[in-house]
């Protein structure tokens, strides 16, 4: 199945599916309801997100550096799994605050997720 990505201020649909929010910190005036589950592990780290917010690397780097998060903890390598195992039975929809989706981790996620899945036999 496919692995969607979508703004969490964005109204739930049905064909959302399973909506799993990939933020490390709860979103401000969003209601516990409107997520099915929270995985702050699949979330950048602070360090990593400062660093690309003030511009100190570019989207490039960015990249780089959150595959290298993801790969390199074992609490994230297990949420990806479980991320994963989610997908593969119905529709996955990655939830985070940002604006413009080409630049966010979400979309990142997205492509570890069926990379995985097409990786598995």
């Amino acid at each position: 199945m496919p692995v969607l990505t979508k703004r969490v201020y964005e109204p739930a649909v049905p064909e959302d599916g399973h909506r799993l929010l990939v933020m490390r910190f709860w979103p401000r005036g969003v209601r516990k309801e409107r997520v099915d589950s929270w995985q702050r592990d699949l979330a950048p780290s602070r360090d990593l997100l400062a660093d690309f917010r003030s511009g100190a690397i570019d989207w490039a780097a960015y990249a780089e550096r959150f595959h290298g998060e993801m790969a390199s903890q074992p609490v994230s390598i297990e949420a990806l799994r479980d991320a994963r195992r989610v997908a593969a039975v119905g529709l996955l929809t990655l939830l985070c605050w940002c604006h413009d989706e080409t630049r966010c981790h979400r979309t990142l996620l997205r492509d570890l997720i069926t990379a995985q899945e097409t990786a598995t036999p």
